[in-house]
């Protein structure tokens, strides 16, 4: 993952200034992916879950870096540190006067292990920009955190600093301010020497640039002493509304600021200057199931850009004025993918044999101020693939032969397995994050469909979510060794609610609850029609359970000499295992759908394999999963055991009357045999989804009842008293 962030001027607020320099002391703790001003990076991630104070840095590749630049003598440098697994490789520190050439201040070749260790460096006074880069990976990643560098001790030098308020503004930043057309308003600027005996000397501040005329230095400190301030007044009088712009230069003798330069973003009236063109040539690629790029062709004299989207239709939705959009945020019948200066960008929750539409409106003006084109936008849309596997993947795979089960395991294993901990900046923020109000995120716990809100970066402690894994991690017959591919693997892995969801399911199997015991929201926790205890997800998410576990057996089963049949007797308390009817049952019922498609894309990106199981929904028919054999009958035996599986027959032992139900379909007749294969009742011509059966003339004994459906026989064992 490649992530690129930067500050622009369209982050400004009202009388605020922005510039591309931290103001010491600067620090970050990565409790957010918004970087601080004058922080920028490349290539890294995070750590949700560790650091010295989760979550942290992560460097994962050669190259990686993180670059701090600011606007005064540095004092000390301070850092966090570990290695996760990390070996052989060097990990630098370095610091640079213009950012250009970069001289070492630590170089790391033995960073601690998991724990984060405290640092120090010591950069000279001239230093304005560190860089922390991952110079070269030979084995594991980096962790850094707490990241601090302090304000250096002034020196008897003369030096200047501009402040508005409490706000310093740097040199090379901008200043924010407003009036009324033909209305002058003033604005003060301190202009500080921080020197502890020279005197500053002002020369002069003068104004230049498109709009000078509409400002005016009405005073400035000739000389300001050591330690001292003096006021700068600008006024401000904007001859037309919209966008007027100067520059306010500041000539002293401070030794490396001789000339402090600040620009004056001023706007007449309500607000910025309408841009006068949209952008152009809206070009997609990069077109997946799972992801789409776009990019377009700047406008002249804009300052940026909203792009919104809809699926399915063309939209209509229309920014308003003086509104800053966050990505999330809804527009009419659309929701904003992205706002800000780029020209490409590439919109999250991306599913197959989708139609998205795309607007994008060019606009001018920070904050309130915020003017948008919003005559004729840059339209186009752009439809998903089905699917991204590839035509000849299961070339070499035939259901009718005997090796089948061999060889579809051979397909999918071995393969590129990922860490468990990357799951977060894997799974969840470049594919299971969607969009939402204010730039956040959301993510859905796959058991209960909890839409659990948040900030970036995903933290799961913080959250109180889970990696859950759907093939039970004491159900694997390497528990409980953790740093294995089955273990990793993020084709079973789902996000979860830690306590209301994970913790409930813990290893019971998965199953149709008809005594509840608990719910939480559409999951449920309770025993089932035998009064085995299970665990039932909700129903969008039932076949995709199945089709994890299912994948897990088949992937995992005979690697280090280990079956992986389904468990029979999971453990002393709970002495019964996972019913593989109930599995391919709800495998039919809830098929793969465009999400679940994309997902096993995806993860086939990440892992190089794919869950067959999404692929060829017909595939479980051939796999007996309780002892990992061929099944020659196909989908006749498989048919017929979920037809079993899904009967429900009760109260059993029965008395008076019995009720007949077969789940998710029809029952056409039934019959009631006795021990003697004799038929002693039966109807007809029913076609209804659950028979009420009057028992009362029948002798007690046990029998078999039958139930005929649309797809075959379904049949249990019966005892009347």
């Amino acid at each position: 993952m490649k992530r690129i962030i930067s500050l622009s001027l369209l982050a400004l607020l009202v009388n605020l200034t922005v510039n591309a320099q931290a103001v010491l002391p600067t620090s970050w703790s990565f409790a957010t992916v918004t970087l601080p001003t004058g922080w920028t990076e490349s290539g890294t991630m995070f750590y949700s879950a560790s650091g010295n104070t989760p979550p942290a840095m992560k460097f994962d590749n050669t190259g990686d870096y993180m670059t701090i630049n600011f606007n005064s003598n540095p004092g000390n440098l301070t850092y966090y540190l570990a290695g996760n697994g990390f070996s052989g490789g060097t990990f630098t520190v370095e610091e640079s006067d213009l950012g250009t050439a970069w001289t070492t201040l630590q170089v790391h070749t033995t960073p601690p292990d998991a724990v984060y260790e405290l640092f120090t460096e010591f950069p000279q006074i001239t230093t304005r920009f560190i860089r922390f880069k991952y110079t070269n990976k030979v084995v594991g990643n980096i962790g850094l955190d707490d990241v601090n560098i302090a304000l250096g001790a002034a020196g008897p030098a003369q030096e200047i600093n501009v402040k508005q308020g409490a706000t310093t503004i740097v040199s090379g930043g901008t200043y924010l301010v407003s009036s009324p057309v033909a209305t002058m308003t003033p604005t003060t600027f301190t202009v500080e020497n921080l020197g502890l005996v020279n005197t500053l000397n002002v020369a002069s501040a003068t104004l230049s640039g498109t709009n000078a005329a509409d400002f005016s230095v009405a005073s400035f400190p000739a000389t300001v002493a050591s330690t001292s301030t003096g006021n700068l007044v600008l006024n401000f009088t904007p001859a037309a509304s919209g966008t007027r712009n100067a520059v306010l230069t500041i000539a002293s003798n401070d030794a490396d600021e001789a000339s402090y330069v600040i620009n004056l973003y001023g706007v007449g009236g309500a607000l910025a200057t309408e841009p006068a063109a949209q952008a152009t040539n809206l070009a997609f690629t990069n077109v997946k199931t799972y992801r789409v790029s776009a990019s377009f062709n700047p406008a002249a004299s804009v300052e940026g850009y909203i792009v919104l989207r809809k699926k399915a239709s063309a939209i209509t939705g229309v920014p308003a004025d003086g509104v800053v959009y966050q990505r999330g945020d809804i527009v009419g019948d659309a929701q904003v993918v992205y706002s800000g200066t780029a020209t490409n960008f590439s919109p999250n929750n991306i599913v197959a044999s989708t139609g998205y539409y795309f607007a994008v409106y060019t606009f001018n003006g920070p904050s309130t101020f915020r003017n948008y084109n919003t005559t004729a936008p840059l339209t186009g849309n752009v439809t998903t693939p089905a699917t991204m596997m590839p035509p000849t993947m299961y070339n070499g795979i035939n259901s009718s032969n005997a090796s089948f089960v061999a060889d579809l395991h051979a397909l999918v294993n071995p393969h590129q397995s990922q860490f468990y901990s990357s799951y977060g900046n894997l799974m969840i923020y470049l594919f299971e994050a969607r969009d939402t109000t204010l730039d956040r995120r959301v993510i859905t716990c796959v058991y209960s469909g909890e839409n659990k809100i948040y900030t970036e970066p995903f933290d799961f402690t913080t959250n109180n979510f889970s990696r859950e894994h759907t093939y039970c991690h004491s159900w694997m017959p390497t528990n409980p060794a953790q740093a294995l591919p089955e273990y990793n693997d993020y084709h079973h892995l789902f996000p979860t609610n830690m306590n209301d969801a994970n913790g409930v399911r813990s290893n019971y199997p998965l199953g149709v609850v008809v005594n509840v015991s608990s719910t939480y929201l559409g999951a449920k926790f309770g025993t089932d029609a035998n009064g085995l205890t299970v665990y039932e997800p909700r129903n969008e998410h039932k076949g995709d359970a199945a089709r994890a576990i299912m994948y897990e057996a088949i992937c995992y089963t005979t690697v280090s000499g280990n079956s992986w049949a389904l468990p029979s007797n999971i453990s002393a308390s709970i002495p019964y295992g996972q019913d593989q009817a109930i599995l391919k049952q709800w495998h039919f019922q809830d098929t793969p759908d465009n999400w679940e498609i994309s997902r096993n894309d995806f993860i086939d990106s990440l892992q190089n394999n794919r869950n067959p199981f999404v692929d060829s929904v017909d595939f479980v028919c051939f796999v007996n999963f309780s002892n990992m054999t061929y099944e020659s009958l196909g989908c006749t035996a498989a048919i017929e055991e979920i037809l079993n599986a899904g009967f429900i027959v009760y109260p059993n032992p029965a008395k008076n009357e019995l009720t007949l139900h077969v789940d998710a379909t029809s029952i056409t007749s039934y019959q009631i045999i006795d021990i003697q294969g004799r038929v002693v009742l039966s109807a007809e011509n029913l076609n209804l989804i659950g028979v009420k059966v009057n028992t009362s003339n029948l002798k007690s004994g046990a029998y078999i009842v039958k139930a005929i459906t649309p797809y075959g026989v379904a049949q249990k064992s019966l005892i009347i008293e």
